[in-house]
């Protein structure tokens, strides 16, 4: 399974378990935060701890998903940046836009 979801109270838990996120990968995956969105999540983990690398599509598509939490008084949080990964965010500056956690459970907790 490319996709996990876990509910922990009013935090939802979407683990990406893939080691390259991809275009591919990217739409299936943003219909499934669209979906939590709509179905009324406002706080949203997204764990990235098992990517190896992401793309921009996939990039793309957790920013989306960030404006349209951020727009209904929610949030994304991302965990588990891979070396790639975290270069990928730090190259493309969005570092600044995502709160990142070491593990879901930070994460989670930051929301309390």
């Amino acid at each position: 399974m490319d996709f996990a979801k876990e509910i922990h109270g009013s935090v939802v838990v979407e683990y990406v378990n893939l080691h390259r996120a991809t275009l591919r990968d990217a739409e299936e995956f943003k219909k499934i935060l669209t979906n939590d969105i709509e179905q009324g999540w406002r706080k949203i983990v997204v764990d990235l701890t098992e990517c190896e690398f992401i793309d921009s599509t996939f990039l793309g598509a957790l920013v989306v998903s960030l404006k349209k939490t951020t727009s209904l008084g929610g949030d994304l949080k991302l965990v588990g940046f891979q070396p790639a990964v975290h270069s990928m965010f730090e190259l493309t500056r969005m570092y600044r836009v995502f709160e990142a956690f070491a593990t879901a459970n930070e994460a989670i907790e930051s929301f309390k």
